[in-house]
């Protein structure tokens, strides 16, 4: 996906609601953001590409929808050589109900419909190139295997990779699971209240970066 194109407009009201959002989001997780934007803003200072990797243990909901809102942030406040990737600590696939959540939102995505592990391709704009999204391990390839902040998107996996080979930074940003709606009559709106959660403190984050 490329770091500057023009966004779809139903993204781009996304962004402007959660601009609004940022009160709502507690002390602490501003302080592990900030941190975050700093890694960000210090990077691009540099002129050094940035490789951010969002890790959870099945890489098939939080890792992924965290991905794909950083990298649009990043498009949003045209910051450049931002590459987000994604990686879990075993492989199941991007999970169904996290795809419509983030279609429903504005994103275009396409499959290749793959009976297992399908390969997917998020457009969050009319010129993107797309971002290519599947299940994976997170030191698989195209991952980057040194040079990287690891973002650990759930507690088990920061608790299950005390280390993550070849970051550089590590930050923790947890989320509450939204498999707890799955076939609930919530289930649709937990995963959205999920995806304008996790985009709200991306947006913030970059937001932040963008500052600097």
């Amino acid at each position: 996906m490329n770091n500057i194109h023009a966004l779809f407009p139903a993204i781009i009201s996304m962004i402007v609601e959660a601009e609004k959002n940022f009160v709502t989001i507690p002390a602490d997780r501003k302080e592990e953001l900030k941190k975050l934007s700093t890694y960000i803003s210090s990077k691009q200072k540099a002129g050094i590409a940035i490789h951010l990797t969002f890790i959870c243990t099945h890489n098939s909901r939080r890792s992924h929808i965290a991905q794909i809102l950083a990298q649009t942030a990043a498009a949003y406040y045209q910051i450049p050589m931002i590459n987000c990737y994604s990686g879990g600590t075993e492989i199941t696939a991007f999970n169904s109900n996290a795809v419509k959540a983030l279609s429903d939102i504005g994103f275009n995505i396409i499959s290749d419909e793959a009976p297992t592990n399908p390969v997917y391709k998020v457009y969050d704009g009319a010129t993107s190139a797309g971002l290519i999204i599947y299940s994976k391990k997170y030191n698989d390839a195209p991952n980057p295997a040194q040079s990287f902040a690891a973002i650990m998107t759930c507690s088990q996996a920061d608790e299950s990779c005390p280390f993550v080979p070849g970051a550089e930074a590590r930050f923790k940003l947890t989320y509450e699971d939204p498999k707890l709606g799955d076939g609930t009559p919530q289930q649709a709106a937990i995963y959205k209240e999920r995806c304008l959660q996790i985009a709200t403190e991306m947006i913030y984050t970059f937001h932040l970066a963008n500052k600097t």
